[in-house]
């Protein structure tokens, strides 16, 4: 649907409320809608938002952005926060990353890779780095929440830092997460969690999340005040 020139992308689901959202990296704009609901409401309903459709929109249009990465020496990749210089040592032996000090990560990697594979041995590394604080943050949060995590995982996503299957009481969480602070994919891992108490994104979630991380709409603010990805990067 498009609506005074913007392309809205409508979900029909069963559900009882409609929800709206604008996605970065360039302002997508997407709507779930109760089956109920005719387009007619549906196109009152994204009209009656426009004016915050197009703040957020301009929001992404002029937040800064990583440029695409070419994973050479010289180049600054983020990890928990902080900027690293990177240096590629090519060598015959095991690819790996390691962080030799506070300011450098190492790549070691075939004379003959390309930028590819150099890119998957980043997001293997940054899985890594991942799974190993995610497990720790699950089992520090699960007797203070008072929920049990089946299992998790670390994956591309297209549109948010985390997602979570409640039937399955699985959590993912994004990537992207390690280039960000702790505390940020603290706040992901918390807010997946409460999920599991409360699946709506209500009173009742803020409270829970008010609750057990009092400084979560802080941490929140931060999160999406960081670089976007390449825009070329499906976020």
């Amino acid at each position: 649907m498009e609506v005074s020139g913007i392309p809205v992308e409508v979900v029909r689901k069963n559900i009882k409320n409609l929800h709206l959202a604008v996605y970065p990296p360039v302002g997508r704009v997407r709507i779930a809608v109760p089956n109920r609901i005719d387009d007619d409401a549906v196109r009152l309903a994204i009209i009656s938002k426009l004016g915050w459709i197009r703040k957020r929109q301009a929001k992404f249009n002029t937040q800064d952005r990583q440029t695409q990465r070419e994973y050479v020496s010289g180049e600054t990749h983020y990890i928990w926060g902080k900027r690293y210089r990177m240096r590629v040592v090519m060598h015959e032996g095991k690819a790996q990353v390691l962080l030799k000090n506070k300011a450098t990560i190492h790549m070691f990697i075939a004379k003959v890779s390309d930028r590819v594979k150099r890119e998957q041995l980043m997001a293997e590394w940054y899985r890594a780095q991942l799974k190993s604080i995610i497990s720790e943050l699950v089992s520090n949060w699960q007797p203070v929440i008072g929920v049990k995590v089946a299992g998790y995982g670390v994956k591309k996503m297209k549109t948010k830092w985390g997602s979570c299957n409640i039937s399955a009481k699985h959590i993912w969480l994004n990537l992207e997460l390690g280039k960000k602070p702790l505390h940020c994919l603290e706040y992901i891992v918390v807010h997946e969690m409460v999920h599991l108490l409360e699946r709506h994104h209500n009173i009742r979630f803020v409270r829970l999340m008010d609750k057990f991380l009092p400084k979560w709409k802080y941490y929140r603010e931060e999160l999406n005040r960081y670089p976007l990805a390449h825009e070329d990067w499906e976020y």
